[in-house]
């Protein structure tokens, strides 16, 4: 089976999102994982972010930005019958040679505690497990909206 990996496109949205939904240790989020975020997101990443094809359908995906100064990863998921083929390397390597381009140095990611399948991808990719931070998280209410 042919594996092609492309940038991500606002028209993968549904099929991504159904990955996402149906992949334990994706955390959504009702606010930002909509079209509308999405479409935020990749407009101001653009070529930052790949879906993995197969036979034209969506197979894996990579939300991919920076800030200017640092990289962020978001949403790795294989189909469960496509795991352990090297599509999450491809596009874990697309998203990290893309902020290359753009001359970024350090890129973070977010796990969440109860996924060891997710930590165990990452290590395997040589990716360090920081010890020496704490993550604070602010919900900032936007007008006309409700959290």
């Amino acid at each position: 089976m042919s594996i092609t990996i492309r940038p991500f496109e606002l028209a993968d949205f549904p099929a991504a999102h159904k990955l996402w939904y149906t992949t334990p240790g994706i955390g959504l989020s009702h606010e930002d994982d909509t079209p509308e975020g999405i479409r935020i997101f990749l407009d101001r990443n653009p070529g930052l972010s790949f879906v993995a094809l197969a036979e034209g359908e969506l197979v894996g995906t990579i939300l991919c930005g920076h800030d200017g100064r640092r990289g962020f990863i978001y949403h790795l998921a294989v189909v469960p019958h496509l795991r352990r083929r090297g599509i999450g390397t491809a596009l874990a390597d697309a998203a990290v040679d893309a902020l290359r381009a753009f001359g970024i140095r350090r890129c973070h990611l977010f796990v969440l505690a109860n996924n060891r399948e997710g930590m165990d991808f990452w290590l395997a990719q040589r990716w360090r497990l920081r010890d020496e931070i704490e993550l604070f998280t602010l919900d900032i209410p936007l007008p006309n909206t409700q959290i």
